[in-house]
């Protein structure tokens, strides 16, 4: 019977528990960038899978993201992928000197959206991509 330690400490024990369960989601949620699959619903082509993805890190890279530095594979790009994400940053830049980072935002998605939908999701140049799963 006198194992148990006092109800007060406890309810603080279990309080102190969840409040750094409560700390550890939100560090780990504000630590990374929310990637394409959890801002948008799924695509389905190829095309719309490419789209979303280049056209998500190569925003990324125009605004500075931290996480832009990640290279191609840590990206989840195939090689084609990789190939589209560096003109449309590099042609984001060009506009973003004469018109805006918001003017160069909306050229990167003309781009990403054409070179895509060119080369049908630009996959086929990488052994390893593989397409999302349909489960998330």
């Amino acid at each position: 019977m006198g194992t148990q330690p006092p109800r007060t400490a406890r309810h603080g024990a279990a309080a102190l528990l969840a409040a750094l369960a409560l700390f550890a989601g939100t560090a780990c949620t504000a630590s990374a960038p929310k990637s394409p699959r959890e801002t948008e619903p799924s695509p389905s082509s190829p095309a719309q899978v490419c789209t979303s993805l280049v056209g998500y890190w190569a925003k990324e890279a125009l605004k500075g993201s931290k996480w832009a530095g990640l290279d191609w594979e840590q990206k989840g790009l195939s090689n084609e992928q990789y190939a589209i994400h560096e003109e449309a940053v590099a042609a984001g830049r060009a506009e973003e000197r004469t018109h805006g980072l918001d003017k160069a935002l909306e050229a990167v998605d003309r781009l990403v959206a054409q070179r895509c939908a060119e080369q049908n999701g630009a996959t086929w140049s990488s052994e390893n991509w593989r397409p999302p799963s349909p489960a998330g």
